[in-house]
């Protein structure tokens, strides 16, 4: 316990660059760590990138096909024996059910990796926290997450997500855009509180920066409603009027918004526009269809309604935007319902957190090719009540 709080309290201590060398230096000298080393995932969610600086950068692994892969994964520690003896533990990163990445710790061998096993998981688990905070303070961790350059409109549509997965008891979340580095209108958005989990999946019109600014702009109205206490139905008014004023009605905005009741699985639901919600339910996948209103910022001072929708335990909820469901393979065909449900079949023993980029990977083999000609936006609820 004293190495546990030793390493804690290096974490908390180390300047926002430094966390890497804080909990390596700790690791070395109280739990005699060979070495040690940070992953972080990529914006694709296909490679763990190292966090190390030049000339002394190590490669990136796969998320897929390696053994820091697997730990990242399954979210939990996998264990691998060197050759010469020493083992090698691979330590999920994460905070709240958001996946970071890897710490990844070689010891002398298998009596130290047993008596320290439990403790570096839970360094592990500290480090993902000084991370996120951080971040607010250097760029070293969002430079380490990425594999090429992001585009402009891609970095303002990254900063302005809350996580790419969350959990917790009542629910988990998972979800992932294509293409990653280049992204521009979709986007998603949520927030719990002790009692309630709301739910935005946007789909904007337009390509490049325009889209991006009127996503932001979207987005951050939906916030100031929401955080105002504004009942759902209200919160599209207010954003729908925020848009309007600025476009005039030349650019408009398509989300499904949801306001989840934790304790009972009722939500209230506002569909305006085009993202689609697709249930899978004691095997069976459906689609969910609400009453289609405008999408927010077509026409001036539009009214919203709220409708009713009841999650049950054990449910799962798959949300796509147009890029995903309108997607054409090299025959023409669009991906649609069968193909949505195939997918969503074929990854139903996956966490929520899996699924989307499950999904996405199978949408690159029907369009045939890995560049999408339009954004796509999978996210996954699962739900499990109280």
């Amino acid at each position: 316990m004293k190495r546990f709080v030793a390493a804690e309290r290096a974490l908390r201590t180390a300047a926002p660059h430094e966390l890497l060398g804080a909990v390596r230096r700790v690791l070395v000298e109280q739990y005699t760590a060979d070495s040690v080393e940070l992953y972080l995932a990529d914006y694709g969610l296909t490679v763990l990138q190292p966090v190390s600086v030049p000339p002394h950068a190590l490669e990136s692994v796969s998320v897929h096909s390696s053994p820091a892969g697997r730990a990242f994964g399954a979210q939990e520690p996998f264990v691998e024996t060197l050759r010469d003896g020493r083992v090698r533990a691979h330590l999920p990163v994460s905070v709240r059910g958001d996946r970071l990445g890897v710490l990844s710790v070689t010891l002398p061998g298998e009596r130290e990796l047993r008596e320290h096993l439990d403790e570096l998981a839970q360094i592990a688990q500290v480090l993902g926290h000084e991370v996120l905070v951080a971040e607010r303070d250097t760029d070293v961790y969002l430079q380490a997450r990425r594999k090429e350059r992001l585009t402009l409109a891609a970095e303002m549509q990254w900063q302005l997500l809350p996580g790419r997965s969350s959990a917790r008891a009542e629910y988990e979340l998972g979800a992932q855009l294509e293409p990653a580095y280049a992204i521009f209108g979709d986007n998603f958005d949520w927030s719990a509180t002790a009692d309630r989990l709301t739910l935005y999946v946007t789909n904007g019109m337009g390509e490049g920066i325009e889209a991006s600014l009127l996503t932001n702009l979207a987005i951050n109205a939906l916030r100031n409603a929401r955080r105002a206490g504004i009942p759902l139905a209200d919160q599209a008014a207010l954003a729908d009027q925020a848009i309007y004023a600025h476009y005039r009605g030349r650019c408009y905005l398509s989300v499904l918004m949801l306001d989840f009741e934790l304790a009972t699985g009722r939500a209230r639901v506002v569909d305006a526009g085009s993202p689609q919600l697709l249930r899978l339910r004691h095997g069976t996948v459906e689609r969910v269809t609400f009453e289609a209103q405008l999408p927010l910022g077509m026409f001036e001072e539009t009214d919203y309604v709220a409708q009713e929708f009841q999650a049950e335990p054990g449910d799962r909820l798959v949300f796509v935007s147009d890029g995903v469901y309108s997607a054409a393979s090299p025959g023409g065909e669009a991906y649609g319902d069968n193909a949505l449900t195939r997918a969503i079949t074929s990854t139903r023993l996956l966490p929520a957190a899996e699924v989307p980029r499950a999904i996405l990977r199978e949408l690159t083999g029907h369009r045939g090719r890995s560049t999408p000609d339009d954004d796509a936006l999978v996210v996954c609820l699962d739900w499990h009540g109280r």
